[in-house]
């Protein structure tokens, strides 16, 4: 005998219904949503600054084919690239994401929101182009900004009550599904096209969390988002050209991706769509670092201080017990050997031992150079050896608790004399609730990464522009963008 299966076609899975109206016609009315967006614009950008000075990075940017001329492409900033906008999308996303070192979301999923910043800037400022070639009026930074607030919102509220990676799959897929839907609104879509990108989007097998994890991170954790948000425009325009979808791609019994991918349960929702993302994301502001390692490492900062003022270093240590919060063990506990910088930056011993050592943190420090040097590669493994972790049960409730969103770690460190030293930091220097000191240290990050590609009078002519919120919002998203093309190079 066989079961009856109906083939009437369904009704769109109401997921789909609700992110397409949210970005099609949701109207944002938050000013701080927009403060905090343009924050994270320039902190965005400038991360993927700084990850062009690493050549694992450069060798995967530019065309596929190379000396392809793409006439009205979109700009890749910091680079002479011109590409068409599924391309520059990835270029974008890939150094944006590199050094682990734009804003982050945590919830029941984790991510990086500002990953859709590689879709949405390659779609704008490609439009932007064509629509000035063909006499028409290009798209401003406002409605980059708008874009980037409505990503944010449906990439986290998804992760608020949804853990991907606890069924194996990377938070990458938010990239993908947040920043096809704000591409079907850049590029003009109605709601049965932007349902239908977005059904294309969780129908593709997602990626696996291989390359994040012990015995087998890797690089590909500094691109994935790239590769995730050029998906997304690549969807978005097949949806454009008539593509058809799959209205019930979530909930279709045995073949759906909550049967397939989630365990047979639908997706959870905390909040409605609005602006809570943007205004509550966590800037990396200080250090290149997992960010739930960052309260470890200012923590571990402060710890080296005090060494210091005893006039001790590392070598005093005898043990250090770390209490922090559950993602923080599941995630970057770990012991033994580390393999590469992917690796590293994704262990907490490691962001540990390093500042106790050097009193620093930078991306350069999980390079090969230092975790590899025959000194000091050796005193970092003996200091990692020495750090335990255990979960302080309160940590994990206050990180899920959305009044408090905390990322506590406390670090007790005993030295060989017998004394004691605990710190204990319950909010990063990133977090909504330091957000007034945090701001002024972004920028300056900003100014450190502008420097590293810039003379003096373009940093000055980004930096009037990025930090001048009316005329910001005002400005053509190409002429925006052409800001950043290097000394020299032709900005048609």
């Amino acid at each position: 005998m066989s079961s009856h299966i109906s083939n009437e076609r369904p009704a769109a899975d109401q997921v789909l219904v609700d992110i397409a109206a949210y970005a099609l016609h949701y109207k944002i009315e938050s000013d701080l949503a927009y403060k905090t967006a343009r924050a994270c614009l320039i902190d965005t950008l400038g991360c993927g600054l700084e990850a062009l000075e690493y050549p694992a990075c450069t060798k995967l940017l530019g065309p596929i084919v190379p000396g392809t001329v793409v006439p009205n492409g979109a700009r890749v900033p910091g680079t002479n690239y011109v590409l068409d906008p599924v391309q520059a999308a990835f270029n974008i996303g890939a150094i944006i994401r590199w050094l682990d070192f734009n804003d982050t979301w945590l919830a029941a999923e984790w991510g990086h929101p500002s990953d859709n910043l590689g879709g949405i800037l390659a779609v704008a400022d490609w439009l932007s182009r064509v629509a000035i070639a063909q006499g028409g009026a290009p798209l401003t930074m406002r409605d980059v900004l708008t874009a980037m607030i409505k990503a944010h919102e449906i990439q986290g509220c998804i992760a608020l009550e949804n853990s991907f990676n606890k069924v194996g799959l990377d938070h990458v897929v938010l990239v993908k599904v947040a920043s096809t839907a704000v591409v079907c609104q850049l590029l003009g879509l109605d709601r049965e096209q932007t349902i239908n990108a977005l059904s294309l989007a969780w129908v593709d097998g997602q990626s696996l969390r291989t390359y994040r994890h012990s015995p087998n991170t890797g690089s590909r954790k500094s691109w994935a988002a790239g590769d995730a948000t050029s998906r997304a425009v690549r969807l978005a325009l097949m949806a454009q050209a008539g593509e058809m979808g799959y209205p019930s791609v979530l909930s279709a019994k045995t073949w759906g991706f909550y049967d397939v991918s989630f365990r047979g349960n639908p997706f959870r929702f905390q909040r409605a769509y609005g602006s809570y993302v943007m205004e509550n994301v966590l800037f990396k502001i200080s250090y290149p670092a997992e960010f739930h390692a960052q309260t470890a490492v200012e923590c571990a900062m402060k710890l080296h201080e005090e060494l210091a003022r005893r006039g001790l270093n590392a070598s005093a240590i005898k043990r250090i017990a770390v209490r922090t919060h559950e993602a923080c063990i599941r995630i970057i506990d770990k012991k033994g050997a580390l393999a590469n910088p992917a690796d590293r930056d994704h262990c907490v011993q490691y962001m540990i031992a390093v500042p106790l050592i050097f009193g620093r943190l930078t991306a350069a420090d999980y390079e090969d150079a230092v975790a590899k040097d025959p000194v000091w590669g050796k005193r970092i493994d003996a200091v990692r050896d020495l750090i335990t972790c255990v979960e302080e049960p309160q940590f994990t409730r206050d990180y899920h608790d959305p009044e408090k969103r905390s990322i506590a770690n406390s670090l007790r460190m005993e030295l060989e004399d017998g004394s004691v030293i605990e710190e204990t930091v319950e909010y990063p220097i990133g977090h909504r609730r330091r957000r007034e000191e945090g701001l002024p240290l972004l920028v300056d990050k900003f100014k450190t990464n502008l420097a590293r590609r810039f003379a003096s009078d373009q940093q000055k002519r980004i930096l009037d522009a990025s930090l001048d919120a009316m005329r910001l919002d005002a400005m053509p998203v190409n002429e925006y963008v052409d800001l950043y093309v290097p000394a020299g190079q032709s900005q048609g």
